[in-house]
C-alpha cells in the first residue's frame, strides 16, 4: 500500500488534524478507540494508507502530533479521540514559541526537532511503500510556521523523492490573531516555495464567509471552520483510500497540477455546501456540483478566481455517477468560461471519480485550483509585511533568537518574485498575440519597402 504519514504541528494544525482523523475514522468505520465498527468490507480495504494495524485489530493513525507547548496535546488526549493516537506520537516542548517564527525555526523548535524526526523515521520505516507526507499547520503563529517549515526542510533532505504536501492556514485580512502574523507568514512562504510539492492554501476569512453566506451559520466557531477544512482534506485523499473509476494519488495530482516548480499554491473548494434548512430543496447532480465547485464563493482562500486565470484544475468527484457525465460537465465549464483558463495548457482539468461518497451525502466533489489569482493573497501579506519592516518594528524579537535580519529581505523579495511570476503567466496569452501582431506589421512594412 502507498502509505501517507500525517504530521500536525502547532495549535491550529493539531485542531484541524484531529478533526480530520475524526472524519476519515467515520468514513473507514473506525471508532474513537481504534476498533472496527464499519458496515462494509470496502471501508477496510485500503485502511493502511492512513492507519497501522496494531494488536487485536486496533487501527492506529499514522500521525505525528507536535507542539512547543503541552496545552494542545493535553486537550487532544482528554478528548474523545485521545485514545486513538499512539502515546509515542505526541511530541511537545514546554516553553511555547510565543508567536515568534524564529523561536520555532531556530531555537525552541530546533531543540525539539530530533525527537520529532525520530518519530517520523520510526513511522516511515514501518511502511511498505511510503508515498509521501502531509503537514497541517498555520502560518500566522510561531510553532506551525517556524517549526513546521523547519521540519519540512529536514524531511525534504531525508526523503527527497517523496511527495510533501502542506495544508497551510494563511493569515486573512479580517481575522488576525497577532500583530506579527505578516512576518511569520512571509518567512514561512519563503520556505514553502522551496520545500513543498503542493501547498493547499486555506484562509480563515474565506471559511468564515462560507459559514455566513452559504451555510447560514450566524456565529461560526473554529469547530465549524475546521470541519470545512477536514472535508477538503478527506476529499483530496479519497482516491487513495477507496476504489474508484479514475484514481488520482498525491504524485499524479502534483504532476498534473504544477506546471512550474514554484507555482504550487492551490485554492481548495468543496461541494455541495448548502445551508442546513435548504438541503431538501436542491437536487444533487453532477451539473449542480460542477457549478458549485467553480463558484468563487466556494473557494477556501480569500482571493477571487475571477481576477486571474486557472493554470490547472483538479476535480475529485465522489459517489455513484457516470464518468461520461462528469467529463461533459467539465468540458462545458471550460468552453463557456474559456477566458478563465490559460489557453497554452490544453486539457488542464484533471478528474478523479471515486465510488464511495462522504458520510451523509449521495455525491460530493472536491476542487483544487492552481489559479494566478492567488497572487492577491501573497500581495496582501507582503504589503502588511513591508509596512512594518520599513520601520523595523518588532524585528528585535527575531534577531534576539539568532536570526539574521537579511533573511527578512530575502523572504520579501522572494514573495515579490512569486507574485510577478503568477502575473507573467496570467498575461502570457496577451503578450504572444501582441508579439505576433508586431511581427506581422514588421513583415508588411518589409514587403512595402
Amino acid at each position: 500500500m502507498r502509505e501517507i504519514l500525517h504530521i500536525q504541528i502547532g495549535q491550529c494544525g493539531n485542531q484541524i488534524g484531529t478533526k480530520f482523523w475524526g472524519m476519515i475514522g467515520e468514513e473507514h468505520g473506525i471508532d474513537c478507540a481504534g476498533g472496527d465498527s464499519g458496515a462494509s468490507a470496502l471501508q477496510l480495504e485500503r485502511v493502511s494508507v492512513y492507519y497501522n494495524e496494531a494488536y487485536g485489530k486496533k487501527y492506529v493513525p499514522r500521525a505525528v502530533l507536535v507542539d512547543l507547548e503541552p496545552g494542545t496535546m493535553d486537550s487532544i488526549r482528554s478528548s474523545k479521540l485521545g485514545a486513538l493516537f499512539q502515546p509515542d506520537s505526541f511530541v511537545h516542548g514546554n516553553s511555547g514559541a510565543g508567536n515568534n517564527w524564529a523561536k520555532g525555526h531556530y531555537t525552541e523548535g530546533a531543540e525539539l526537532m530530533e525527537n520529532v524526526l525520530d518519530v517520523v523515521r520510526r513511522e516511515s520505516e514501518s511502511c511498505d511503500c511510503l508515498q509521501g507526507f502531509q503537514i497541517v499547520h498555520s502560518l500566522g503563529g510561531g510553532t506551525g510556521s517556524g517549526m513546521g517549515t523547519l521540519l519540512m526542510s529536514k524531511i525534504r533532505e531525508e526523503y527527497p523523492d517523496r511527495i510533501l504536501n502542506s495544508f497551510s492556514v494563511m493569515p486573512s485580512p479580517k481575522v488576525s490573531d497577532t500583530v506579527v502574523e505578516p512576518y511569520n507568514a512571509v518567512l514561512s512562504i519563503h520556505q514553502l516555495i522551496e520545500n513543498a510539492d503542493a501547498c493547499f492554501c486555506i484562509d480563515n476569512e474565506a471559511l468564515y464567509d462560507i459559514c455566513f453566506r452559504t451555510l447560514k451559520l450566524t456565529t461560526p466557531t473554529y469547530g465549524d471552520l475546521n470541519h470545512l477544512v477536514s472535508l477538503t482534506m478527506s476529499g483530496i485523499t479519497t482516491s487513495l483510500r477507496f476504489p474508484g473509476q479514475l484514481n488520482a494519488d498525491l504524485r499524479k495530482l502534483a504532476v498534473n497540477m504544477v506546471p512550474f516548480p514554484r507555482l504550487h499554491f492551490f485554492m481548495p473548494g468543496f461541494a455541495p455546501l448548502t445551508a442546513h434548512g435548504s438541503q431538501q430543496y436542491r437536487a444533487l447532480s453532477v451539473a449542480e456540483l460542477t457549478q458549485q465547485m467553480f463558484d468563487a464563493r466556494n473557494t477556501m482562500a480569500a482571493c477571487d478566481p475571477r481576477h486571474g486565470r486557472y493554470l490547472t484544475v483538479a476535480c475529485i468527484f465522489r459517489g455513484k455517477m457516470s464518468t461520461k457525465e462528469v467529463d461533459q460537465q467539465l468540458l462545458s465549464v471550460q468552453s463557456r468560461n474559456s477566458s478563465c483558463f490559460v489557453d497554452w495548457i490544453p486539457n488542464n482539468v484533471k478528474v478523479a471519480v471515486c465510488d464511495i461518497p462522504p458520510r451523509g451525502l449521495n455525491m460530493a466533489a472536491t476542487f483544487i485550483g492552481n489559479s494566478t489569482a492567488i497572487q492577491e493573497l501573497f500581495t496582501r501579506v507582503s504589503e502588511h509585511f513591508s509596512a512594518m519592516f520599513k520601520r523595523r518594528a518588532f524585528v528585535h524579537w527575531y534577531t534576539s533568537e539568532g536570526m539574521d535580519i537579511d533573511e527578512f529581505g530575502e523572504a520579501e523579495s522572494d514573495i515579490h518574485d512569486l507574485v510577478s511570476e503568477y502575473q507573467q503567466f496570467q498575461d502570457a496569452k496577451a503578450m504572444e498575440e501582441n508579439e505576433e501582431a508586431g511581427e506581422e506589421e514588421q513583415t508588411d512594412a518589409d514587403q512595402e519597402q
